[in-house]
């Protein structure tokens, strides 16, 4: 996981119970469902992966790709 801090990334547990991050760390207990994320980078809460790219396809009659 990055967290954001500049730290390195590290392994450990998020809990999302209704789509809403409620802990992170080590998190003991049973879950509904699990994610097997090793090898990928998770980053909880602060990567807004918004962007106005689409705007550039509406004023133009033709976009490449």
């Amino acid at each position: 996981m990055v967290d954001g801090s500049g730290a390195p990334a590290r392994t450990m547990d998020v809990a999302v119970p209704d789509g809403v991050i409620a802990e992170v760390g080590r998190v003991d207990g049973s879950a509904r469902r699990i994610v097997d994320s090793d090898g990928l980078v998770v980053t909880p809460g602060f990567v807004d992966i918004h962007t106005r790219f689409d705007g550039q396809f509406r004023s133009r009659r033709y976009a490449g790709s």
